[in-house]
């Protein structure tokens, strides 16, 4: 029976450019989460970075785009401090993260009634529950004047 494989058997394995295409083939990278992930297979120094920069100057890295992944990814079931940490541990500039952070922040309350609601059948009966919706919209990263407001309104319905 053979192998489908021989030729990375062999040592022939995908080229740096190769390997980086293959995660952008999946979903939008930074440059420095490809820089991470790439780095161990670079056979010469600068390889990377060369390759990097030609994969960017065609534009298919692209920062823009990786903010509106991530946002378009995340928004429906994240708060905006829990979207910006991810955005930060990308290696995205800051600019542009604090620049899509405040265009979450229109929709936090929204958004996170929205998760609110899918998440609970309706306003908390005790303390003990009402803190249990409180911690749960404050792992997925809520504000806490966001959270006080989801819930104290809950309680009003």
């Amino acid at each position: 029976m053979t192998d489908a494989k021989p030729a990375a058997r062999a040592g022939f394995g995908l080229s740096l450019k190769g390997r980086a295409l293959r995660y952008l083939a999946a979903r939008e990278h930074s440059r420095a989460e490809l820089e991470r992930k790439l780095k161990d297979h670079e056979e010469t120094p600068g390889q990377l970075a060369q390759v990097l920069d030609d994969l960017q100057a065609k534009d298919f890295i692209s920062e823009a785009r990786v903010v509106e992944s991530v946002i378009n990814r995340r928004a429906g079931r994240f708060g905006a401090s829990r979207i910006k940490y991810e955005l930060l541990n990308k290696g995205l500039g800051a600019e542009a993260v604090s620049e899509a952070v405040s265009k979450l922040k229109v929709s936090e309350l929204e958004r996170a009634r929205e998760i609110w609601r899918k998440k609970f059948d309706g306003s908390a009966p005790d303390a003990a529950a009402r803190a249990k919706q409180m911690r749960f919209l404050a792992a997925r990263g809520f504000g806490g004047d966001v959270i006080r407001r989801v819930v104290s309104q809950a309680d009003e319905d």
